[in-house]
């Protein structure tokens, strides 16, 4: 299934995420099979690109466009600005707990110097996030 995401440029808020891995398109393909049960996604195997579209309440409420560099999987968020840090979160603490055995950690960066950071997370921290913990 191929889908259009809207346009980057329709959102006022924007962030930034290079998370250094070995394995940038296990992982990217990883979070759009992963987050395709709640929302739109796409991944191109050949192009090691993707895309998740936020769509789950109804209106788009942010885009992130993902690809594939030396070393690191590169995510492009943008959302309008009630959203932009729980995507950031969403996006951030998913990727730390597939990546937990490899101590990922995903740094957002934003154009005003603000942003997040998810992970590493211990061996605790995934226990804490198990169902029925």
């Amino acid at each position: 299934m191929t889908t259009t995401a809207p346009a980057a440029q329709s959102f006022t808020h924007h962030s930034r995420a290079r998370v250094p891995t070995d394995r940038p398109a296990r992982y990217g393909k990883q979070l759009a099979s992963h987050m395709g049960r709640k929302i739109t996604t796409s991944w191109d195997e050949q192009t090691s690109t993707g895309t998740l579209i936020f769509d789950r309440e109804g209106p788009v409420v942010g885009v992130v466009t993902m690809s594939c560099d030396d070393g690191a999987l590169l995510l492009e968020l943008s959302a309008d600005e009630e959203h932009l840090a729980s995507l950031e979160q969403i996006i951030g603490i998913h990727l730390a707990r597939f990546g937990a055995r490899e101590a990922l950690a995903v740094t957002w960066t934003r154009p005003d110097g603000e942003g997040s950071t998810q992970g590493p997370l211990s061996p605790e921290d995934l226990e804490r996030r198990r169902p029925g913990s």
